[in-house]
């Protein structure tokens, strides 16, 4: 049976709830379990208060079941973006080569292979403290650290099934309306998507043709304002793009296929500006 988790005290609760804690009594709990003595809580509640994330004071986020680590100063995954990656895992196999770019915490590339047993998930993310997060959700050997495409080893071109990617995608001018916990404690790299939120997404699009499988699969999360323009980066790049979404969660995502037999040489480049061999091969 498992254990019946006390409940929380009510003063924290008032804190919390004074603070603007929506669900107050969840976190007052949460926190509680989290904290190794009554200091400590102290603490957390009070950095809770001040506006810090409350799976960054726990170490941790719920995500597609899963307990993904979270560390200060690192993009917190959404709710919305189980969106993303259950639409990437309803196009794996247990044969596919997936990869999460942009991974962040490798939130969606963990949720992937939990969802698909034998699926080869790779990621590869630009800031360093994000990487160390992945590397705990995700085989270290399989997390890679650099700026998009170029962070990859060679030995992937052309054999990505699924290429998933929640890349920052807010524009630049509309990052100091974010909520304090976004704006103030996560990274300007991880929301930061240009002057109209897609200059992340058009770099992934145009890269994409070259390092998907024939047939292979682009999924990209953005918001339903901008999906008509990320579509648009998509079918530019040469893939055949459409949008969904879902509305419970608030998801937009947008996939883009490579045709079964096209050929993208001539239009990519042999490989990544920049590469080096890592080691790694099948």
């Amino acid at each position: 049976m498992p254990a019946v988790r006390p409940d929380p005290d009510p003063g924290l609760v008032e804190r919390l709830r004074a603070a603007g804690c929506v669900f107050a009594e969840d976190e007052a709990a949460l926190l509680a379990e989290a904290a190794g003595s009554a200091d400590e809580l102290e603490r957390m509640v009070a950095d809770r208060a001040a506006g810090l994330p409350l799976e960054v004071l726990v170490g941790w986020a719920s995500f597609c079941g899963l307990r993904i680590t979270v560390a200060p100063g690192v993009f917190v995954p959404r709710r919305r973006t189980e969106f993303l990656a259950r639409s990437a895992a309803a196009l794996a196999k247990s044969s596919s080569v997936v990869l999460d770019l942009c991974c962040g915490t490798g939130a969606v590339g963990a949720a992937v292979a939990s969802l698909v047993p034998g699926a080869e998930v790779y990621a590869a993310e630009l800031d360093p403290a994000a990487v160390a997060c992945a590397r705990c959700n995700l085989p270290r050997d399989r997390v890679f650290e650099g700026d998009l495409y170029d962070a990859l080893p060679p030995a992937l071109l052309g054999r990505v099934d699924v290429l998933v990617c929640n890349a920052p995608y807010v524009p630049t001018h509309a990052i100091d309306l974010m909520p304090p916990e976004a704006r103030d404690h996560e990274p300007a790299v991880a929301l930061d998507g240009g002057a109209q939120g897609l200059d992340v997404q058009a770099r992934v699009s145009d890269g994409a043709p070259g390092w998907l499988a024939p047939g292979g699969a682009l999924l990209i999360e953005t918001s339903e304002r901008q999906a008509s323009g990320t579509e648009a980066l998509m079918v530019a790049a040469g893939l055949t793009a459409s949008v969904s979404y879902d509305a419970e969660v608030g998801g937009t995502v947008v996939t883009g296929f490579r045709q079964p037999h096209d050929d993208p040489a001539g239009t990519t480049p042999a490989g990544p500006p920049g590469a080096v061999d890592q080691g790694w091969g099948r």
